[in-house]
């Protein structure tokens, strides 16, 4: 089984995504979704954490192999990072949303310095905002990032359009596509149930209206 097929098969048998479009789920921004997905849910299974970590390490042994630091996104992707971090045996540094309002003000916790390549490690892709949030804030220390991996991607244009702007590549482990078709031939959702998902993603903001 492929990387993306894998993953989402794990995702989908451990509850980290859930499906339902008859009692669709509330995002913070409003928008009603028939998919919710909890990558941190991941960290409490250790062959699936492991086999993330696995496949992340991987992904950056051979794209980025001369790479200094690995960068979680905080909260979701610290443990993610740190743990590829580990397996590479590379400096782990995560990220806040918000620089702290006390002590030394941080938003980059860690040891870092100016001119130093970063990974950034993502467990989840929206619209990449908070994300690409991150990655102002190591450029804004001096760094220079080389790239971003994440778990799952929703795939929506807004997305594309944001890291493309940014200039930063993203690599995925899975998407929407292929979670959805692995949902259908576990038989987690029905044909029907694929088309509403598909539409859904078309129009994520006036779905259900």
């Amino acid at each position: 089984m492929k990387t993306a097929e894998k993953t989402a098969e794990s995702l989908l048998n451990i509850q980290a995504v859930k499906l339902n479009k008859n009692e669709p789920f509330t995002w913070a921004s409003g928008w009603k979704s028939p998919i919710y997905c909890d990558n941190r849910k991941t960290l409490s299974y250790p062959e699936v954490r492991t086999y993330i970590r696995d496949e992340f390490a991987a992904v950056i042994e051979k794209l980025y192999p001369n790479v200094d630091v690995i960068a979680g996104v905080a909260t979701g992707a610290i443990a993610n990072g740190a743990l590829v971090a580990d397996k590479l045996n590379k400096p782990f540094v995560y990220v806040r949303p918000d620089k702290k309002s006390h002590g030394m003000k941080n938003q980059v916790e860690g040891a870092i310095k100016e001119g130093q390549t970063v990974v950034v490690v993502e467990d989840l892709i929206s619209t990449g905002g908070s994300s690409l949030k991150a990655v102002d804030a190591l450029r804004d220390a001096g760094c220079k990032v080389v790239g971003m991996v994440a778990i799952f991607s929703y795939g929506f244009a807004v997305a594309e359009d944001n890291f493309k702007a940014s200039k930063v590549d993203l690599t995925i482990l899975t998407d929407y596509n292929t979670m959805i078709n692995q949902a259908k031939e576990a038989g987690f959702v029905s044909s029907d149930d694929v088309k509403s998902l598909k539409e859904w993603r078309l129009s994520p903001s006036t779905w259900g209206k």
